[in-house]
């Protein structure tokens, strides 16, 4: 009963900005807009059940910067990590990116996992979430986190290869910033999407025309060819938040070297745990990484 009612509110109809546009256009366009990325991102501090206990022993990560976008120019912006090392200063790193309304503590049994594969591990809170700073996260200020998060990583580790990973609604955030970034070694992606539009449109109501009010698109099919290094695409086959034809279409997108794995009987939260040994076999296939690691691929050159 607790996995029905968790789907019920979890489900993607935190996107459904649409429907308020249908019950009446009473309402501004920047009104839309933040309301649209509080139901999207349902920030806060709540944790999934075992995510607490999960992130004890885990290092606390503070990452300070000034932020450069719009609406918070200049100002001071702290952001909340967790930190989970391997005792190689070597390693490969992995930033975790993670996806709707629970902080970062939720997502520690799957950093575990990752750690286990022979990756160090850094996991952030988007402004809005946990104990970072408060607001209204949006698409354009979670990228900005991601980056700072990313270039943290490169001064904690300096001779380590960076990987990025993201799950659900942070699989798009992960791949805007492999696509950014010159310097990621791979971009791991888990049920993840297209686009909020292409989301939508799988939803019960999806044939109405709501697309075009659709402000926050994460709109990561228009973006993962752009990112210059191996992606690895997970899926759950018993996804029902994420239809697995939304991860396989963006997987198509994406350059060579590339790599899908669906996890069969996984849903969208269990893929990581279910999937591990395809994920370990993947990631030492595709990455170099882990026990029986043959050498990564090389990077592709950059169009043009």
């Amino acid at each position: 009963m607790r996995s029905l009612s968790f789907r019920r509110w979890h489900r993607p109809a935190a996107l459904a900005a649409g429907i308020a546009v249908l019950l009446g256009l009473q309402i501004g366009c920047a009104t839309l807009d933040e309301r649209q990325r509080a139901w999207i991102f349902q920030p806060g501090d709540r944790v999934w059940y075992g995510g607490a206990a999960a992130a004890k022993g885990m290092d606390d990560a503070w990452i300070d910067y000034r932020s450069h976008v719009a609406e918070s120019r200049d100002q001071a912006v702290r952001l909340h990590g967790l930190w989970l090392p391997q005792d190689d200063p070597k390693a490969p790193v992995l930033l975790y990116l993670h996806g709707a309304r629970f902080d970062v503590r939720t997502s520690a049994t799957r950093m575990r996992r990752m750690h286990e594969l022979g990756f160090s591990v850094l996991a952030i809170d988007y402004r809005g979430f946990g104990r970072s700073s408060a607001g209204l996260p949006s698409q354009e200020l979670a990228a900005e986190d991601a980056h700072a998060a990313w270039d943290w990583l490169a001064q904690k580790r300096p001779h380590a290869r960076r990987f990025i990973f993201g799950h659900s609604l942070g699989g798009a955030i992960a791949v805007q910033l492999a696509a950014e970034v010159p310097d990621e070694a791979g971009l791991i992606v888990e049920g993840g999407f297209t686009s909020i539009p292409d989301v939508v449109s799988t939803f019960r109501w999806g044939w109405l025309p709501v697309a075009s009010f659709i402000t926050q698109r994460f709109d990561a099919a228009s973006r993962i060819a752009d990112v210059g290094s191996p992606v690895l695409v997970v899926h759950g086959s018993d996804d029902t938040l994420i239809q697995p034809a939304l991860g396989r279409a963006l997987f198509e997108r994406a350059r060579e070297p590339k790599r899908f794995l669906l996890v069969e009987g996984a849903s969208h939260h269990s893929t990581n745990d279910l999937g591990q040994p395809q994920y370990r076999a993947a990631v030492a296939e595709l990455f170099g990484v882990g026990a029986s690691a043959d050498p990564p691929p090389a990077k592709p050159a950059s169009p043009g």
